[in-house]
């Protein structure tokens, strides 16, 4: 019997979430959006995905309601994807799953840091500031490059290879260089 590609026997919330985000390459293309990644190019470079499935993925997350395409302004003609209110609740979630890989999976340890924008402290393991005493949104996050480690070369990582607060958007001139 062939496995299925699908949850539909499965009456449950996570089932369902799984639906949605749960296809290889979809949370760390919502990882990549948080980070500021907007136009396919770029999402391209940075995952190393298959075009094919890159535009998948997208046409899935943009179907669900997670990312919605958005055109430029200096160009009608061309548009990126941006996280909608129902993709930005999925930050504590990401970075809990994230947290759990550094503690139980990561050979190297944290690779980025992320800290409270307010006040410069690092969240703790559930997304919370400890100065603060509250969770911190996605939009107050700072995030900046942890543990040393090969760095990649695409254009994406060389912007992000400083602090960069999340949602802030990534553009990429040619040099690799934020824009």
């Amino acid at each position: 019997m062939a496995l299925g590609t699908d949850y539909a026997q499965q009456d449950c919330s996570l089932a369902r979430a799984l639906e949605v985000v749960g296809e290889r390459w979809s949370l760390l293309i919502v990882r990549d959006a948080f980070y500021g990644v907007r136009r396919f190019n770029d999402f391209l470079a940075h995952l190393d995905i298959p075009r094919a499935v890159l535009t998948s993925r997208l046409r899935s997350l943009v179907a669900a309601g997670v990312l919605r395409k958005e055109t430029y302004q200096s160009s009608p003609t061309r548009y990126g994807y941006v996280l909608t209110e129902t993709g930005r609740e999925l930050w504590l979630p990401l970075y809990g799953l994230a947290q759990w890989g550094e503690r139980h999976v990561s050979e190297r340890g944290a690779r980025t840091l992320f800290s409270h924008a307010d006040c410069g402290t690092r969240l703790d393991r559930h997304g919370s500031c400890p100065q603060c005493l509250r969770p911190v949104p996605p939009e107050d996050v700072m995030m900046r490059p942890g543990t040393p480690d090969q760095p990649r070369e695409d254009p994406v990582s060389r912007a992000l290879g400083g602090p960069h607060r999340l949602l802030t958007p990534i553009t990429v001139d040619g040099t690799g260089r934020a824009g």
